[in-house]
């Protein structure tokens, strides 16, 4: 029995034993792990869960050091505009670019944002086959089921934006010139049968005879007598763009005209233009007024003269303002036209203002205004209405 005893004693005393060295040996390695976290390069703590600074109020946060303050806009980037061939491929565009009529047209625009211009034709009516899509930075222009009439310009312009109002800018627009060649079309279809064109002396005037197809040749003729207009290149230009240009207008291009294209076998005229000249002058009249007398006894008559010089065949017309139309005195004028001596292609326009048998009435400022398409100009004089000086006796 008492061997029994010491043996069980024994054992628990071995146990304890095991069991405080199973305690060390955890102890120390907790210690050795901590030791690792503190010093080992690139291992991080585990964060702590609470979350230190955390405000208990529900209101907005403010953001410290962001003070809102209005930015000056920057300049839009230029515009560079390309052809998308497919979802993958692009093309810069140049001056033209040639799209084979029912093919899609795609321009891609970059800036944001952009606007675009396309043709008259289609800014009336697109048949919903035009869209125009803004993206994050470029618009896109799309043309689907395409003909000869869309042939023209497709400009894109950067917009220049402060908050909410955006403009154009002018100076940094990309165009490109698009003709869709159709093989029964040479000339751009309208449903004008004529077009009348002023022709004016100061301003080269343009016979917009489009081409659906840049290969096109394209002459120039008048109806009567029938015969081809001649194109020097400086009196009268062509250009595929834009058409046949008369650069200085002078009387004897006045009439019907048309143009004739043709490409292979295809002969095709245009719609017709009919010529009317107008010589517009080069400036507004410069009118001079001139009173027969600054000072006029009553029942003497009057004559107030103002005269315009310039260019042969202008216009110019000339309307009064005078005292006697306060008591509803009627209007007399003499107007006349007159070369001017010396050979220089040059007129004298005038108007005399007549006033019979002077009163009171008619004293005060006379006022004459010449006006022609360019503008008007006027001029005044004072006249003085003084008693009539009675007769001596002899």
């Amino acid at each position: 029995m008492l061997l029994v005893n010491l043996f069980g004693s024994k054992r628990r005393l071995l146990l304890s034993a095991l069991l405080i060295c199973v305690l060390i040996f955890e102890l120390a390695y907790c210690q050795k792990d901590a030791q690792e976290q503190r010093t080992t390069p690139g291992r991080k703590a585990k964060p702590s869960k609470s979350k230190l600074g955390k405000s208990t109020n529900k209101g907005p946060r403010a953001v410290p050091g962001k003070t809102k303050i209005k930015a000056t806009p920057a300049a839009p980037t230029q515009a560079f505009l390309s052809q998308v061939l497919n979802r993958r491929t692009f093309k810069k565009v140049g001056e033209t670019i040639s799209v084979q009529t029912g093919d899609s047209l795609e321009l891609r625009c970059r800036g944001k944002p952009v606007q675009w211009s396309v043709p008259s034709y289609l800014e009336e009516d697109d048949d919903g086959r035009l869209s125009i899509v803004q993206h994050e930075r470029y618009g896109v222009l799309t043309l689907v089921n395409t003909t000869g009439a869309d042939t023209g310009e497709y400009t894109c312009y950067p917009m220049y934006c402060e908050d909410t109002d955006c403009r154009k800018e002018y100076d940094k627009a990309v165009k490109v010139f698009v003709f869709f060649p159709d093989p029964q079309e040479l000339f751009v279809p309208t449903s004008d049968y004529y077009e009348v064109i002023q022709l004016r002396t100061n301003w080269p005037t343009v016979l917009p005879c489009q081409v659906t197809s840049p290969e096109a040749k394209v002459t120039l003729h008048r109806e009567f007598p029938p015969v081809e207009v001649a194109v020097d290149g400086t009196e009268i230009s062509f250009n595929v763009k834009k058409g046949f240009t008369i650069h200085r207008p002078r009387p004897y291009h006045a009439g019907a005209l048309y143009c004739v294209a043709s490409l292979g076998n295809l002969r095709q005229s245009s719609t017709k233009y009919m010529l009317i000249y107008v010589n517009y002058p080069m400036a507004p009249p410069a009118p001079v007024i001139k009173a027969s007398s600054s000072s006029v006894a009553v029942g003497e008559n009057l004559r107030v003269d103002c005269s315009v010089v310039g260019e042969q065949n202008v216009a110019v017309e000339f309307t009064w303002e005078y005292p006697g139309q306060q008591i509803g005195r009627p209007l007399y004028t003499q107007e006349s036209i007159s070369p001017v001596a010396g050979g220089t292609a040059r007129q004298q326009s005038r108007s005399v203002l007549l006033v019979d048998e002077v009163r009171d009435v008619d004293q005060g400022t006379y006022t004459c205004t010449a006006q022609n398409l360019q503008g008007a100009t006027s001029v005044s004089t004072t006249v003085k209405v003084v008693p009539k000086a009675r007769a001596k006796k002899p």
